[in-house]
């Protein structure tokens, strides 16, 4: 179990491995990453514009600085136009590709640097609003459109330090900025649009990678839950087809003593015998232990839940051991609901520890008042120093460069994920002896099922 992130790097199925290519191919299952739609862009110019008119207006007539007018005026007009033709000529609800949204980004970036230096340049205060177009490309758009648009910024910045008309203000006190003084408001912006867009892209990416690795987490238990389902499906199928399928052979034997003629008798005896092998094929179906009445399916208890989610993996090399731990305050082991979460995610570490191990894997099942506690170990090299700290993390493994061994680095992800959804918690260390050690704490409340007294004698009955 030397690295429980890359065993199980394709989720577990009891039969085979799911096809993680599903996932890219069917839009459903992967969430939309980074588009922007057009009224979105078009929205955040007309903030733009009102705001840009607000500081102009104050500034000339509240304050009384001498800037121009007119100019300013002009260029947050044409903002203005380019918003109006965009809302009437294109259908704003739509994703605007990647091209659309980097020029008009780019436009606003320029339209921008335009204003700025009618007003000052790098000195004016309003220059730090040249980061606000990198972040939302950063956000919105992939790497060489964002850094792109973050060069012509850096660009756009070194031009306003130099062309640039001067800063408004009253004629009694000129503000004359020293040269070095304009170029550590230079430096200081070209880093500020620097640390925000490697800033704004990691947090991006790190929320793609999670929201990819739960939309596979979802997909993963919606299958899980699809053949859960199926087995409470063929127990009413079962038991609502026994009664008309006695009713049937009851018919075709007084067909059959009734009969006056050979092919009366042959055809009655022919129901009789299609009649019966359908009663055995509902009795092997009621007999499974997927398809035994529903309340009696939802309930199981801790030890054979352990001994289920293990099953598909006795008979390996390394020999899987199951057992309790009780308290001397709490003897009797308790009976859970059965939650294909807690199924699904204890299954995928103790595959991750069979896998690992050298000769024994342990299974070690206790309990108090409140808390359930389930420990999987093994006797392996144990979790590698240098992916402790990750360990949980969607899309991280050590095992890809192993031949045989593909995946995303998916499987202790969508475990935690799913023991977290029913309200356990996951802690992955190292054992002192040595080996990888998995203890799995659950809230006893929530997950245990309600007493026998209350299941009703219907539920305890055969199906058929």
């Amino acid at each position: 179990m030397a690295d429980d992130l890359g065993k199980n790097n394709t989720v577990r199925d009891t039969n085979s491995e799911p096809d993680w290519s599903e996932l890219d191919a069917d839009p459903n299952l992967t969430p939309v990453f980074g588009r922007v739609r057009l009224r979105t862009l078009i929205l955040l110019r007309w903030l733009a514009v009102t705001g840009q008119t607000m500081a102009v207006i104050v500034v000339f007539y509240g304050l009384g600085f001498d800037l121009p007018l007119g100019a300013c005026l002009g260029v947050i007009a044409a903002s203005a136009w380019v918003n109006a033709w965009l809302s009437l000529a294109m259908p704003t609800q739509r994703f605007a590709k990647d091209w659309e949204a980097f020029l008009q980004l780019a436009y606003d970036m320029i339209q921008l640097m335009v204003l700025l230096a009618l007003t000052g340049g790098l000195t004016n205060p309003f220059s730090v609003m040249l980061v606000g177009p990198v972040v939302i490309a950063v956000a919105a758009l992939p790497g060489r459109w964002w850094l792109t648009l973050a060069a012509i910024a850096i660009v756009g910045s070194i031009s306003l330090s130099i062309w640039h008309l001067p800063l408004p203000w009253s004629e009694a006190e000129a503000v004359v900025l020293p040269s070095t003084y304009r170029a550590g408001i230079w430096v200081a912006l070209a880093i500020a649009i620097a640390f925000t867009a490697v800033y704004a892209w990691r947090v991006g990416f790190e929320a793609q990678r999670m929201g990819a690795a739960l939309a596979a987490t979802q997909s993963v238990l919606a299958r899980e839950q699809r053949l859960s389902a199926l087995g409470a499906l063929a127990a009413a199928a079962a038991h609502e087809l026994g009664t008309p399928l006695a009713t049937i052979q009851l018919t075709a034997k007084e067909m059959l003593r009734a009969a006056q003629d050979d092919l009366s008798r042959e055809d009655a005896d022919l129901i009789i015998s299609q009649a019966q092998r359908c009663r055995e094929i509902l009795q092997r179906l009621s007999q499974s232990s997927h398809t035994t009445a529903d309340k009696m399916h939802e309930r199981i208890g801790l030890r054979e839940l352990m001994d289920e989610a293990a099953a598909p993996l006795k008979g390996l090399d390394a020999h899987v051991v199951v057992k309790l731990a009780p308290t001397p305050d709490h003897p009797d082991a308790p009976v859970l609901k059965r939650q294909t979460e807690l199924l699904y995610g204890l299954g995928n570490f103790i595959e991750n520890a069979v896998d690992f191990a050298q000769t024994e894997v342990q299974i070690i099942g206790a309990w108090s008042e409140t808390e359930l506690n389930i420990v999987v170990q093994d006797d392996g090299p144990g979790f590698p120093p240098d992916i402790l700290a990750k360990l949980g993390e969607p899309y991280v493994t050590t095992r890809r460069s192993q031949p045989g061994y593909g995946g995303l680095g998916l499987g202790v992800f969508i475990a935690v994920t799913l023991i977290e959804r029913i309200g356990g918690t996951v802690d992955l260390t190292n054992a002192a002896e040595g080996g990888a050690r998995v203890s799995l704490t659950l809230p006893r409340a929530a997950l245990e099922a309600e007493p026998m007294s209350d299941v009703g004698a219907s539920d305890l009955s055969p199906s058929i």
